[in-house]
């Protein structure tokens, strides 16, 4: 099975903080598949071990930067079934919603456990009880790695000392050019929230108007 091409994160258009609607999901896709995509025996998950490990893997790869390329922080596995990343429409293949689990399944494991490096999160459902698998965090970049990522920034732009709300750093013109220009709030929170560990940032307001001071 073909390997996916290596490519640097790409730096897409700033989009809503909501959940992808249905009909965006399945306009006409901008992202770049790979060769594997068209293959139809990638959309059935094979029996034999290390060919299934390779298949997941390549499935991990695939979702990180389909997400990365969209600027896509959540995967709602309903309405991502009838997207262009698990149907193909060209070879009439798509995966299965029993498939799409088991991927998700081995990017939230680690390495060390057998799986794909902790590369997704499940998203507890209303009821907090998470045992309905519908809703994943895909971690193209893990909180720690953004709170890198924003840190560099401070440092680059002369940040430290300034107090930005959440609204400014998420949609403003100082960050329009960054590479989390419309991020959603509960993803930037757990990025500063490594910030603030590391006695870097300090946040503070509540739900709706919060700020942020960095040192």
């Amino acid at each position: 099975m073909a390997s996916l091409p290596q490519s640097s994160s790409p730096h897409p258009p700033t989009t809503s903080p909501n959940a992808i609607s249905r009909s965006r999901l399945q306009e006409a896709d901008s992202f770049p598949f790979p060769p594997t995509y068209s293959f139809p025996p990638f959309y059935t998950l094979q029996p034999t071990l290390l060919t299934r490990t390779s298949q997941l893997a390549k499935w991990s790869l695939l979702i990180q930067r389909y997400h990365a390329h969209h600027h896509r922080y959540r995967l709602h596995i309903p309405t991502a079934l009838s997207s262009p990343l698990f149907h193909n429409a060209a070879i009439h293949k798509r995966l299965s919603l029993a498939s799409v689990i088991e991927i998700v399944n081995y990017m939230v494991k680690a390495e060390k456990d057998g799986g794909g490096g902790q590369r997704a999160e499940w998203i507890a459902t209303a009821a907090g009880k998470g045992s309905e698998k519908t809703e994943a965090w895909v971690w193209w970049k893990k909180p720690d790695e953004w709170a890198d990522v924003i840190a560099a920034w401070v440092d680059r732009t002369g940040q430290k000392g300034v107090v930005l709300t959440f609204w400014e750093l998420l949609n403003g013109d100082v960050v329009k050019r960054e590479e989390w220009l419309g991020m959603e709030n509960e993803v930037l929170t757990r990025c500063l929230a490594g910030l603030v560990k590391r006695g870097k940032a300090q946040v503070f307001g509540e739900e709706g108007e919060k700020g942020v001071k960095f040192f």
